[in-house]
């Protein structure tokens, strides 16, 4: 796990260097720097060492010198993919590098290698001999790459304050992707908050010609919905996904440095536990929980109790959330663009505590997405029959009705959900699921931007994966914004963001793509059944977790924003900082919160987090 910078074109190494030390939070033990300024090509590394502790050092070269590459990820297939190289007569200099893999196997099979690989990454090769740059990303867009293209100079980075220390890298805000930012709680690619600075989107990747200096990106792998015939005895389908979850665990417990695992409590996370459990020394797997004392905040005791059942050497931290606030200034600061995910504090909280005993931590990010687990996958069926029997007309009035359910300010309340439900429902279908997961629906973008909404701009990222999916029933529509577009620019960059600021590497046994590709030919009606989410995950489940954990209430992992809010410990100036908004509008909305008559919470919070942000 690594941070990685370079570009092509105007500059010198004093710039790179520059570049690498923006992020060297990703990879503090060690950094490395190659120019050829003669060809105006310049790779810089930070690394944090992980796997082949002395030989793994980038940029890495192959021996007659004609590839480099500079890399960040793990590759958890590599000790097979060095076998069949070695088998075609490559000779490798590393011991067990898996970033040598990747440029031998570039030479052997070219661009379309990525798609023998399984693992996360963000790599950049320099093909001397065709005097062009190479790149990839991983097929989910767990490692984050960005990159501009501004005149004579293309420069790309893991983050963007390393592409800020590049004199040609553009830096005026974009009004679209602002919208998007309040349109979903973050901003997907191909954008960044950047005007002409953009993300490399997941399972894409790119040439730029030295020569012609033209830049070509393309998509190599999409997740797609299949459809079955007749599906596979469930029994046999359960034991299916418990092996190839379980291979998937045991692949990355590929480590030269202490490993544990992130346990919240969850279904999720306590199956990654679970199957790790089986391939650690008894006693000796290291599992990590945080507590907070506001009680609907609080997992820890579900985390406790999984691990006293598997064994696990268990450490939790019990923290005081109102205290942990002082922290959210400076983790901020610390984003390369804004992110309005509620959990992003007690995400940082355990990867920091995590980080004091460990390097790498599995967690049980992507199951969720994977199996249908989020509320509004059982929101659907009443949607769908509320939408076709309540007359438009009538929308409005039924919503002012619910805004006088009393507001409560709990994890996940019932009267939020309600709310929330009804919001989406007062537009398509199509823009459901980005209605009811972001800080502002289309009338209130309007309001707030002073200018009409254009809904297939501001919403093209969720209208596009509604028209990509083959399916064409509301469960598989969801699953592919939420896989696609809400996993890879929300969950992802999160976790990604804030485990790297505490130089930790987080893995995600669900994203394989042994269990990706498995998970999406399980039809719909076995993944959410009689209103019960992840049902057939919970059925393979089983066998390995308690019962009180398979059925458990989802709670997720949040902090009391709402609660914060009304108690004055979020401080807003409007008019300084957002001169170019209606800054009546986010007045109206803070003095609606702080009363009491409405629950403002996610657009308070990312506004409040955009303000902070942009200082």
């Amino acid at each position: 796990m690594c941070g990685i910078a370079g570009f092509a074109g105007l500059g010198d190494p004093g710039v790179l260097r520059r570049m690498t030390a923006a992020i060297a939070h990703r990879g503090p033990d060690a950094e490395g720097h190659w120019a050829e300024e003669s060809a105006g090509v310049f790779l810089g590394h930070r690394r944090l060492s992980i796997v082949d502790l002395s030989g793994g050092a980038q940029p890495m070269w192959t021996g007659d010198g004609q590839l480099g590459v500079t890399f960040n990820g793990e590759i958890y297939n590599h000790a097979e993919l060095r076998a069949e190289l070695k088998a075609r007569g490559c000779e490798f200099t590393t011991d067990h590098s898996d970033t040598e893999v990747l440029l031998h196997g570039y030479r052997e099979w070219g661009e379309n290698f990525v798609e023998r690989l399984n693992g996360m990454w963000a790599f950049v090769i320099y093909d001397r001999a065709r005097q062009r740059l190479f790149g990839s990303r991983d097929r989910f867009g767990k490692k984050p790459l960005y990159y501009f293209l501004e005149g004579e100079t293309f420069a790309f980075a893991s983050e963007l304050p390393a592409l800020l220390q590049h004199p040609a890298c553009p830096r005026n805000l974009s009004p679209l992707s602002l919208k998007k930012y309040f349109a979903y709680c973050s901003i997907p690619a191909p954008r960044s908050i950047y005007e002409r600075v953009w993300k490399l989107p997941g399972g894409h990747s790119f040439t730029f010609d030295l020569a012609s200096r033209a830049l070509k990106t393309w998509r190599w792998w999409e997740f797609v919905l299949e459809s079955v015939g007749t599906p596979k005895d469930e029994e046999t389908l359960c034991e299916e996904i418990r092996g190839t979850l379980e291979r998937a665990v045991q692949r990355r417990l590929m480590s030269d440095v202490p490993l544990g695992v992130f346990l919240s409590g969850g279904i999720d996370s306590s199956a990654i536990a679970a199957l790790a459990a089986k391939h650690v020394p008894a006693g000796q797997l290291n599992t990590f929980s945080i507590g907070f004392n506001e009680s609907s905040f609080d997992e820890s005791g579900y985390a406790q109790f999984v691990a006293e059942k598997l064994g696990t050497r268990h450490r939790n931290e019990t923290l005081d959330l109102d205290k942990s606030l002082a922290l959210l200034p400076d983790i901020v600061a610390k984003l390369d663009e804004p992110l309005g995910d509620g959990s992003l504090l007690p995400t940082y909280l355990l990867s920091r505590f995590t980080r004091q005993h460990v390097t790498v931590a599995l967690g049980g990010d992507g199951g969720d997405e994977l199996f249908a687990g989020y509320d509004p996958f059982r929101a659907l069926r009443a949607a769908e029959l509320y939408s076709k029997l309540v007359p438009r007309p009538l929308h409005h009035a039924i919503r002012l009705v619910a805004a006088r359910l009393p507001v409560s300010h709990a994890n996940v309340s019932f009267d939020f959900k309600i709310k929330r439900t009804l919001s989406g429902l007062s537009y398509p279908p199509k823009l459901w699921s980005a209605v009811w997961m972001g800080a502002l629906e289309p009338r209130d973008l309007a309001q707030f931007f002073r200018e009409p909404c254009d809904e297939e701009e501001v919403y093209s990222e969720a209208i596009e994966a509604w028209d990509r999916c083959a399916q064409p029933n509301l469960v598989d529509r969801t699953l592919q914004f939420f896989t696609n577009l809400y996993l890879q620019d929300g969950i992802l960059a999160k976790i990604d963001r804030a485990s790297m600021m505490c130089s930790l590497e987080a893995r995600s046994p669900f994203l394989d793509i042994e269990v990706a590709d498995l998970a999406r030919r399980i039809p719909w009606q076995l993944k959410l059944r009689g209103g019960q989410t992840k049902w057939i995950l919970k059925r393979a489940l089983a066998p390995l977790l308690p019962r009180e954990i398979i059925h458990r209430k989802k709670k997720g992992f949040g902090m009391p924003i709402g609660r914060w809010l009304r108690e004055g410990k979020f401080a807003f100036d409007h008019a300084r900082t957002f001169p170019h908004l209606d800054v009546a509008f986010a007045e109206r909305q803070h003095a609606a919160h702080m009363s009491g008559t409405r629950d403002e919470r996610l657009f308070l919070w990312s506004y409040w987090l955009l303000g902070q942000w942009m200082k």
